[in-house]
């Protein structure tokens, strides 16, 4: 599927830029991880202001664009009106926004399962052979949490959003930070 070679001259300075972010980043997503697990309702009511807010952006965007470019369209108008009416009704109702998320986290989970496990039989190909098993557990884990995430919709969406979220970031957080490792340890003869 994805079986490519890493071509690109890279250097010293910017390997240990990687490692770093990586590091940092994968620090980040740890710490917000136990935060999802030890306080999933928490968790779950930001991911949902979150996606809200995010909507509510997305539709002011296609109504200014819609505005900008063609005023008489009205799939642009009606598109707009959606995001906005829908982010509103989850940013006033969060509930009904926990279900909605629920069942948007369980496709996302599905589809991150399968580019993960395409990432990982592309680099156990390649040079970056020793880390293919990160993204294989990776993608593991994302399908177990969205077969979790469907079994117990909409009803445990409340807790179980930020539970499956806190564990999603976790366990990326720990690939991010295993990466940084080995970036650490690559030297430009190995590339």
């Amino acid at each position: 599927m994805w079986n490519y070679k890493l071509d690109i001259k890279t250097s010293e300075e910017l390997l240990k830029k990687l490692a770093k972010y990586s590091t940092v980043a994968g620090i980040l997503f740890i710490i917000l991880g136990l935060i999802g697990i030890f306080i999933p309702t928490f968790m779950t009511l930001t991911t949902v202001l979150f996606v809200s807010f995010l909507l509510l952006f997305a539709g002011i965007s296609l109504a200014t664009l819609t505005w900008m470019s063609n005023r008489e369209d009205w799939m642009g108008w009606l598109k707009s009106f959606i995001l906005i009416f829908v982010s509103i009704y989850m940013i006033f109702s969060p509930m009904g926004g926990v279900a909605t998320v629920g069942l948007l986290l369980t496709m996302y989970f599905f589809m991150d399962a399968f580019a993960n496990f395409g990432l990982a039989m592309s680099a156990r190909n390649t040079h970056s052979n020793k880390t293919w098993w990160m993204w294989l557990i990776n993608a593991v884990a994302s399908f177990i949490l969205g077969v979790i995430m469907i079994m117990g919709w909409p009803f445990s969406s409340l807790y179980l959003v930020g539970i499956v979220v806190g564990i999603s970031l976790f366990i990326d957080g720990w690939v991010l930070l295993m990466g940084g490792k080995i970036l650490k340890d690559i030297d430009k003869n190995n590339l």
